[in-house]
């Protein structure tokens, strides 16, 4: 655990120190998010963000590479260097659109090269199996088919979400977070190796994210572009599609404890990006049924988002970014929790956590605008006396 901790805080550290240098560029370059209609910002802000995260990721892991503990699994180097590679092809594809505005076809062959690279070195789906322990073993081309659509979709599930300060990085970071702790605590209860890809993908994210994100709270001083929202729906997605294999189809149909009969764990390495992405996913359908309806593009922006519709009911920004936040922890590790842990309290403890983020998504804005707003005389009077 405290070679991940390192991890985490090297990966934050240097993506904090960099988002400084990545704003320059930003500026010097003219990569510049302007003010549209579409937009809830008031003035340019500069992007590049994803530049300083793909520094914090890459220093994560050459540190990673001098600790014993990782280094002597050769895999878990090997596979974690080829998703930063991928992720540096991604995110180049990036800034290259924050400065100049690619199309999308363009930007989705960009997503497929940078796929291409993860399957080249064979990071992808290599099995599935069934809680009764039979194993569904993919051919090559149906792990790379498999491992494409996962990849591609969580890219611009997170690249959709990018609309608010702070909520990409927040709800990716959370993710990350969460599949840390399974795989975590599925090394734990089955008594193997703590060192694996996924482990230590998630670690360093989870900290690129932290690191960017004191930069990109409201109001954010740096926008991730295209290039860090891409590049982390890329490591995301590889860290998932990286478990596939280093786990036996025993490991992960014994995860849940207590259940040896729980369909869940064998299922979260190839559904946990879609589960802990299900908002923006399900925004990301949303918004292709509601543009192809109104007969045009798919890809052609608008201002009917999720983040926008809680503006609209009235939450500030701050609060619609944390209810985004509390959803994606809510999925997040609801499904972590239940894919290890069984017992009335687990459920009863997730039962609650939706009863809280309901709440606190759709009553509160109401009740914060039935409260009395104190006469200009009655505020002036309050603020005047001892």
């Amino acid at each position: 655990m405290r070679a991940y901790l390192l991890v985490f805080l090297v990966a934050a550290v240097v993506s904090y120190l960099l988002t400084v240098i990545a704003r320059e560029i930003a500026l010097r370059t003219g990569a510049v998010a302007r003010v549209r209609d579409r937009d809830v910002h008031a003035e340019p802000v500069p992007y590049m963000g994803g530049l300083a995260m793909l520094g914090g990721l890459v220093a994560a892991y050459l540190v990673a590479r001098k600790l014993p503990f990782l280094a002597d699994a050769s895999y878990v180097v090997h596979d974690t260097g080829v998703v930063i590679l991928a992720g540096a092809v991604i995110c180049v594809v990036g800034i290259i659109d924050d400065i100049f505005e690619l199309d999308a076809l363009t930007k989705l062959g960009g997503q497929i090269l940078a796929t291409a690279v993860l399957i080249a070195f064979n990071v992808q789906y290599i099995f599935f199996t069934r809680p009764d322990g039979v194993q569904f073993s993919f051919e090559d081309s149906q792990g790379a088919l498999l491992t494409g659509l996962v990849v591609v979709a969580t890219v611009n599930a997170v690249n959709f979400i990018d609309g608010l300060d702070g909520l990409a990085a927040g709800v990716v970071g959370i993710g990350a977070v969460a599949f840390f702790l399974f795989c975590y605590e599925l090394t734990r209860f089955n008594d193997l190796s703590r060192a694996t890809t996924a482990a230590l993908l998630s670690a360093a994210l989870a900290g690129a994210c932290a690191g960017f994100l004191i930069h990109n709270w409201h109001p954010a001083r740096l926008f991730m572009g295209d290039s860090g929202s891409m590049l982390i729906g890329l490591v995301l997605s590889g860290s998932a599609v990286s478990l596939s294999g280093q786990f036996t189809p025993t490991d992960l149909a014994e995860g849940a404890r207590g259940s040896q009969a729980s369909l869940l764990p064998t299922l979260l390495p190839v559904l946990l990006p879609v589960m802990i992405l299900v908002v923006p996913l399900a925004d990301l359908v949303l918004a292709v049924v509601r543009r192809t309806r109104a007969g045009r593009s798919p890809f052609s922006p608008d201002k009917q988002h999720l983040h926008h519709r809680l503006l609209e009911i009235g939450h500030s920004q701050r609060r619609a970014v944390l209810i985004m936040w509390l959803w994606a922890a809510l999925v997040g590790f609801g499904s972590v929790f239940a894919s290890l842990y069984t017992g009335p309290a687990m459920w009863g403890g997730l039962l609650a956590a939706v009863v809280v983020t309901l709440v606190l998504t759709f009553l509160l804005p109401a009740y914060r605008s039935r409260r009395p707003v104190p006469a200009p005389d009655e505020l002036e009077r309050s603020i005047s006396s001892p």
